[in-house]
């Protein structure tokens, strides 16, 4: 397995080296929405310690990520009006992960809508903003 990249996406993000639309953050993660959502709010949960992925976080780290996706899952049901939540997760370039920071998929899913592919259409950034601001009061005080 290869070693944990400090210049992907995520950990610039992290750093504040690219704007993100945050809807939570405490001392272990940041929650941001996907600019190419496979549905409306389609939310990503990263930790704030360097972790490639699922196989080389620490249990303790990976705790406090587990938490924060149940959060956003709890919250983004009603504020998305959806009909259930998909949690996904990818480990390695066979699973299909393409950016090497740990991150869980928090997709919002609708009865008879089918998920957008991958990385395929970027968000308009006002909806994106609109659908933020939304979650991000629904997580207020959590």
């Amino acid at each position: 397995m290869a070693t944990y990249d400090t210049n992907n996406i995520f950990a610039k993000i992290l750093r504040g080296e690219i704007p993100c639309f945050k809807v939570y953050e405490n001392d272990h993660v940041l929650a941001f929405l996907d600019i190419m959502p496979r549905a409306p709010g389609h939310t990503l949960v990263i930790p704030k310690a360097p972790a490639r992925n699922l196989l080389d976080i620490t249990e303790e780290d990976f705790v406090h990520v587990a938490r924060a996706t149940r959060l956003i899952a709890r919250a983004a049901m009603p504020v998305f009006n959806a009909d259930g939540i998909m949690i996904v997760q990818f480990s390695e370039p066979a699973s299909g992960q393409e950016v090497y920071h740990l991150h869980m998929h928090v997709i919002p899913r609708f009865e008879g809508v089918a998920l957008l592919p991958p990385a395929t259409v970027k968000a308009d950034m006002n909806v994106l903003g609109e659908r933020a601001a939304k979650l991000a009061a629904a997580l207020k005080g959590a």
